[in-house]
């Protein structure tokens, strides 16, 4: 993902392959949702720019960024190419902040050792509420869409290996 070395470019985005037919599965978490909404529709608006029917992109909602975890897991026998995971924790006055982000991005990396498909982190991870709104809409743009550039360029890598 994202760093301040490197983000998604123009050229990332203009040079991926048609993904007309392939099927995404979004899982949102609820929580931060003025956040994690925000991501939502950053991601959906960019697989439709790239060719995926609406009908194709399906979504769920959980709890927390926890959650994604299983739902992931729960979900990984549904027919789609990839799975997006789309979260926010923003970091509190106690080490919560730091349990969930590396359980989260462990659980994660583990889905995508274990299951035969792509699993996107789509989870923020930020100090503060306002860079979790720089990063899903604002002034630093919205990660959302790098999300779903992610997810196309896996789901493809994952057709190429079959």
């Amino acid at each position: 993902m994202a760093s301040q070395n490197y983000t998604i470019s123009e050229n990332d985005i203009t040079n991926l392959p048609s993904s007309k037919g392939m099927k995404f599965l979004i899982i949102q978490s609820k929580w931060n949702n003025h956040i994690t909404d925000n991501l939502f529709q950053g991601t959906f608006d960019t697989l439709i720019e790239n060719g995926v029917n609406s009908d194709d992109i399906s979504s769920l909602h959980v709890p927390g960024s926890f959650e994604l975890i299983y739902a992931a897991n729960a979900a990984a026998n549904k027919d789609v190419n990839a799975i997006i995971c789309i979260g926010s924790v923003i970091k509190g006055e106690t080490d919560h902040f730091n349990f969930i982000c590396n359980s989260v991005s462990n659980g994660i990396k583990d889905l995508n050792i274990k299951l035969d498909i792509p699993v996107i982190f789509g989870v923020l991870t930020d100090n503060t509420e306002e860079q979790a709104i720089a990063r899903s809409g604002g002034k630093l743009g919205n990660k959302g869409i790098e999300f779903a550039i992610s997810a196309i360029q896996m789901a493809h890598l994952r057709n190429s290996l079959k």
